[in-house]
């Protein structure tokens, strides 16, 4: 069984203890950390730490010894405002691209049996849902769910135009004074990208690298971006973390990450998988979370589940579950957002 209840202070320094030098016995971890706790009390939280899935034990009696089970990597909990208050520079995250993530997710279901009851049943009351809605009313909610959509994904990528504004460009082709044609143009292309995925759909053969140029390239139609495979190193604000820079590298993953996500059978693990997956790689110049976003959601609507509008997110708290990822691989800040967003979208929309 894996724990998702927050570590207290002392269980968080036994894990960072053991992700720094392992394996180690409770010996070891004692000496580690000092007199701040009684051999008992230590025994006990390792005991717990491996009750709930975080350490694996080796060896018996004397020889036992702890190391941290890769779950942790993935699901451990983490408190993101403390994460946070160190510069990026001091956090202890990795600062290259980790070419075993893949293989890391690979080997394990994102969701736990409770999770996947939720989004099944959140799946299923998007069908029922659907089966009484009038034709009229669906076209009605398709459309405010892409302006919201629209909206709130360009918001988190700085875009300042207000919801009401938005509405107003994409319904009527008129822009909001004292805001730039290029907000307008993102906009605008959103608008036209989700269109695309909800009238076409996934290609029969399932995410390919040629699908997410096509996505990329309409979303940056008319906005002085490179359209291709980037040829060069790329900076991420807040975060020490570097994307590869080498393009067929970056071809490479891009190509592991299609074969990872079509291997997958569940909808929403395909979703969340390419929406962190892309992110991490940052194939191109610009665009790359915008383009996940619209990915996760063809994948979404390929599976019968109703797409995201993110309407409700803080772009903060977006970009710091997505900075967790890169620095740390830990997926559940972002797996939580993803899940409210999924329950958001069905009482939202559709209804």
């Amino acid at each position: 069984m894996i724990g998702n209840e927050m570590l207290s202070d002392r269980e968080l320094r036994v894990m960072d203890i053991l992700r720094s030098a392992q394996p180690a016995s409770i010996a070891e971890i004692h000496a580690a950390l000092g007199d701040t706790v009684s051999r008992p009390t230590l025994n006990r939280d390792l005991v717990k730490l491996s009750n709930t899935g975080w350490l694996r034990r080796i060896g018996v009696g004397k020889a036992t010894k702890y190391v941290v089970d890769e779950r942790y990597t993935l699901f451990g909990p983490v408190d993101l405002r403390r994460y946070f208050e160190r510069d990026p520079d001091v956090r202890d995250g990795g600062r290259s691209y980790n070419f075993e993530v893949m293989e890391l997710l690979g080997a394990h279901s994102l969701f736990s049996p409770e999770e996947r009851r939720t989004l099944e049943q959140a799946q299923q009351e998007h069908q029922a849902n659907l089966q009484h809605l009038p034709a009229a009313l669906f076209r009605k909610e398709l459309q405010r769910l892409t302006i919201e959509l629209s909206w709130k994904s360009a918001q988190i990528e700085g875009n300042t135009y207000t919801l009401l504004e938005t509405e107003r460009l994409l319904s009527e082709q008129e822009e909001a004074r004292g805001r730039t044609k290029a907000e307008a143009i993102m906009l605008l292309n959103h608008k036209r990208v989700f269109e695309l995925i909800v009238e076409q759909g996934l290609p029969d053969k399932g995410l390919s690298l040629g699908y997410l140029e096509s996505i990329h390239a309409v979303l940056m139609k008319g906005l002085e971006v490179g359209l291709n495979i980037r040829t060069r190193g790329v900076g991420i604000t807040g975060t020490a973390y570097r994307p590869l820079d080498n393009d067929h590298q970056i071809r490479v993953q891009l190509e592991t990450l299609c074969d990872l996500v079509n291997a997958r059978e569940d909808g929403y693990e395909k979703a969340l998988l390419a929406i962190l997956l892309i992110s991490y790689i940052q194939p191109f110049e610009d665009g790359n979370k915008r383009t996940a976003r619209m990915i996760g959601n063809a994948l979404l609507l390929h599976h019968k589940a109703c797409p995201l509008s993110y309407r409700s997110v803080d772009p903060i708290h977006y970009k710091e579950a997505m900075l967790l990822f890169y620095e740390q691989n830990n997926v559940s800040a972002f797996k939580d957002l993803f899940m409210q967003q999924v329950r958001s979208a069905v009482e939202n929309y559709f209804r």
